[in-house]
């Protein structure tokens, strides 16, 4: 391994650890081109010291891409700290209780919403990074959880609390928080940037240097950090080291596509987005934790798709077309715009997959239907969601008006039916989505109120005044334990049944996150896909009947190998018992395999 230290022509930088060659030489060009102003080794040395202080030392090589970092046997649980209270424990103790009782065995990571302390947005607005929100517990308490689960924690980059010591000490114009935050002016030409909400982008403050006005993606209590200044990159790596040493292992970068900002641009999905993306990436290929980058980009499947890189930047990127387009799927009862996408959709690179979600902590984003669904499609999904009980946010355009940005709605309840209104096949209908999820390319995530069949809460939207509260129900826990030791009980229903055939799918090799996926054609009441094994020695047909009707396919359309034994791992059928046609009841799933 070649081996060099940081050093300036004036004289060398004794740097305390030895830097590979192919890392130096990475991060030079990275800085070099997000930063071409600034003293390049100094840089880099600033840049090593960041992320490995003291001791810590980079691996002598680099991971190259490979498939190894996962397997058919991961699967996430998506939840806030304080999903589960009870008035007497810690959130996070109770947290750590159900996943340890429940959920052991099944899921092998969890997404633990942001759990800092924070100003708004349910835990967006952070003020602090370095510690953990004393409402819901402490580090011990998430080093608990870490030690048991993959744990998945947001790097929220893109902005923080304006009640923050980051934003204080910019009020106060003490360096070097005095040029955190990026600024623009009300004259500027803003009509070009790409909105994710309606209210005004600039937010005028008074600092010690006058009157300011700072930008504000999201709202005028999340202030957005300007990475055109590299001390704010510093900062952040000194907080994902931080987080790592607490036992955070999958990084999810949060509104990672806003993060730089040029006046006269959209300032979504710069180069220079990019390019940071990439750099955290290098660093952790570098790590000797096994470290996961997940970049969150609500925006349309191409834009989407652009943060894999050329398997440099994100190692998992959400799959956020899919649940704007499973809804319309399962609501109209066709699969004609589902199958249309996913043929469209490329095999993840080498080193890289999907992360297959139904729904979040926020709504169905609608941005991801964009040019997959008809505007008509669009309207009549939004349409039945609200008859169902759902509310809508908005987001502003160039043009000065608005549009619809996400549903906002518990999905058992925006499956409580079809546009043609309500009917008796909920559960059946949820679970059908839930088992899609599960089959295709890529690592499934569940949102908590998924797996428990938690409905529309309106009481908390009421009481916070935000939509999005719609779907962030705070479990009694006690009351929820009742409930899943009620058989009857629709929560425990839809437990049941999820985390027995989660645990079937961890043991089909099929179902390896980059295993082969072929779209199948069988009807548009059918959504069909072929998995195949690495190694070639499995193949599963994940064949789903998204209609309330009981239908059926030939079985010569799914050209079953001959002198196979062909078996349903779901129901548990011999598929060749059923002759020539193999029937399904409503909203059935089949997982047929040899």
């Amino acid at each position: 391994m070649d081996v060099f230290y940081a050093d300036t022509p004036e004289k060398p930088l004794a740097l305390p650890k030895p830097i590979p060659r192919r890392l130096r030489d990475g991060l030079q060009m990275l800085l070099r081109s997000i930063y071409p102003d600034s003293d390049q080794s100094a840089l880099l040395e600033q840049t090593i010291a960041a992320f490995w202080p003291g001791d810590e030392q980079p691996r002598r090589r680099g991971r190259a891409p490979a498939n190894t970092l996962w397997s058919e046997q991961d699967s996430y649980v998506i939840t806030y700290g304080n999903s589960f209270v009870n008035g007497e424990h810690k959130p996070l103790d109770l947290l750590s209780d159900f996943l340890e009782s429940h959920l052991k065995g099944t899921a092998t990571g969890v997404h633990i919403l942001p759990y800092f302390p924070y100003t708004s947005d349910d835990g967006f607005a952070i003020t602090d990074y370095y510690a953990v929100d004393s409402g819901l517990g402490a580090w011990e308490d998430i080093g608990r959880i870490a030690d048991n689960f993959r744990l998945m924690s947001d790097l929220v980059i893109n902005h923080c609390s304006s009640q923050s010591t980051f934003f204080n000490e910019y009020l106060l114009g003490h360096a070097p928080y005095d040029k955190f935050f990026f600024e623009a002016s009300p004259d500027d030409d803003l009509s070009m940037v790409v909105r994710p909400r309606a209210h005004p982008l600039l937010r005028e403050v008074e600092t010690a240097g006058g009157t300011r006005h700072v930008w504000c993606t999201f709202s005028h209590d999340q202030v957005d950090f300007d990475f055109s200044n590299p001390e704010v990159l510093l900062e952040f790596l000194r907080i994902l080291r931080f987080h790592i040493s607490r036992g955070v292992r999958t990084l999810r970068l949060d509104a990672i596509a806003f993060l730089w900002k040029e006046v006269g641009s959209p300032s979504i999905h710069l180069r220079q987005t990019h390019e940071i993306v990439r750099l955290i990436r290098l660093l952790a290929d570098y790590t000797a934790e096994p470290l996961v980058l997940l970049t969150e980009t609500n925006v349309p499947n191409a834009e989407n798709l652009s943060y894999f890189g050329n398997r440099n930047e994100a190692h998992m990127v959400y799959n956020f077309s899919l649940p704007p387009l499973l809804l319309h799927a399962l609501l109209h009862g066709t699969s004609k715009h589902l199958n249309a996408w996913q043929m469209s959709m490329p095999p993840a690179q080498l080193g890289c997959t999907y992360f297959n979600f139904t729904a979040s902590h926020d709504g169905i984003g609608m941005r991801p239907a964009e040019g997959l669904l008809s505007e008509e499609d669009i309207q009549r999904v939004i349409d039945t969601a609200v008859n169902f009980g759902g509310l809508l946010s908005m987001r502003k355009m160039p043009d000065g008006g608005t549009r619809p940005y996400e549903i906002n709605i518990a999905l058992f309840d925006a499956l409580k039916g079809t546009i043609e209104g309500e009917d008796q096949w909920n559960v059946e209908r949820f679970l059908c989505s839930q088992i899609i999820a599960m089959g295709l390319e890529g690592i499934p995530g569940f949102y908590i109120h998924s797996l428990l069949a938690t409905g529309n809460d309106h009481d908390g939207v009421e009481k916070s005044g935000h939509n999005r509260a719609i779907n962030r129900h705070r479990w009694h826990y006690p009351d929820l334990l009742a409930q899943l030791d009620d058989a009857e009980s629709r929560h425990a229903r839809v437990f049941s049944a999820l985390t027995s055939i989660l645990k079937t799918r961890s043991r089909q090799a099929a179902f390896h996150p980059n295993a082969t996926q072929f779209t199948l054609q069988l009807g548009e009441q059918f959504f069909g896909f072929w998995r195949q094994s690495i190694d070639r020695s499995q193949s599963i047909f994940a064949i789903h009947n998204l209609t309330n009707q009981t239908t059926s396919i030939p079985l010569m359309s799914l050209n079953l190998i001959d002198g196979d034994t062909w078996t349903d791992l779901i129901s548990g059928d011999d598929i060749r018992e059923f002759g020539g046609e193999l029937e399904f009841a409503p909203y059935q799933c089949r997982w047929i395999t040899n």
